[in-house]
């Protein structure tokens, strides 16, 4: 049969600081309906609710800052992918024009060794 596809070491480390994202979200508040959401465009790391509207949020993690947060690295570019990306996942759940939405950013880099998370509400 077959067998899933072995992680690589970013995808793991990936996979560790969405969950660290998802944790901070869920304390302020935030409910969590999907993670990792992808179509042909591009995937969006969570997806959740926060009371009537709908988060799409993307996950960025640098080792350290000294060349710019995470927030610097999500590009026009793949802003206009995500936003893509969201209106299918809208479409697709029959939301598509009865919800609000926003994009947000959770930018987590190593600061003295310890893991420093900044969330953007409204990042673009």
């Amino acid at each position: 049969m077959f067998s899933k596809k072995p992680k690589s070491p970013s995808q793991i480390k990936g996979l560790y600081y969405e969950k660290l994202a998802l944790k901070h979200l869920k304390k302020q508040g935030l409910k969590f309906l999907h993670k990792n959401y992808h179509c042909r465009l591009r995937e969006i790391d969570l997806v959740m609710r926060d009371e009537s509207c709908i988060v799409f949020t993307e996950v960025r993690f640098r080792e350290n800052s000294d060349f710019g947060n995470g927030l610097e690295t999500v590009t026009k570019s793949k802003q206009q992918k995500l936003i893509k990306t969201a209106q299918h996942f809208l479409i697709r759940s029959g939301l598509y024009e009865k919800v609000a939405t926003r994009f947000d950013v959770v930018s987590i880099c190593k600061h003295h060794g310890k893991s420093e998370l900044i969330w953007i509400r409204n990042a673009f």
